[in-house]
Parts: structure tokens; sequence; C-alpha cells
């Protein structure tokens, strides 16, 4: 398993009874996601740019952790 860590930006919008995750957008660094963040803030009910772990051979994500966040978001690690 070989692991590297990516950054991407993640929106949410409202639904019945709750929030869901829309619109995955990658980053290059955490500096760019927060950028990306900042500018999909106003459009969202919320966004979260997240520094996660990615299995290079299967794709799978995991260790999310949230470089910064506006409005209402999800918890996508559960």
């Amino acid at each position: 398993m070989s692991l590297a860590e990516k950054y991407i930006v993640l929106s949410f919008k409202k639904v019945r009874g709750g929030i869901a995750p829309g619109e995955m957008r990658q980053a290059s660094n955490p500096v760019s996601a927060e950028k990306i963040a900042t500018a999909m803030a106003d459009r969202h009910a919320g966004v979260a740019a997240y520094a996660v772990q990615v299995d290079m051979e299967s794709g799978d994500m995991t260790s999310p952790r949230i470089l910064c966040q506006f409005g209402e978001i999800a918890d996508i690690a559960a």
C-alpha cells in the first residue's frame, strides 16, 4: 500500500433532513485548497478544504484533516 497526501475541496448542500456532500475539487497544495474553498464559500451551504491520505493503488481516501471550513459541513470521516 502506497499512501500519498492529497488536497481536496468539498462543497456541501442542504438536503431534506440535513446536509450532504456536493462537488469535490482537487488542489495542488494546502494554500491552493484554502483559496479554492474561500472562493466557493458564497455559493454553497458549506465548503471545506481537507488534506487526505490516498492509497495510490486502490484510490481509497482516509484520515481527512480539515484545513479550513465555511458554513455547514458534514463529517466525511463517518
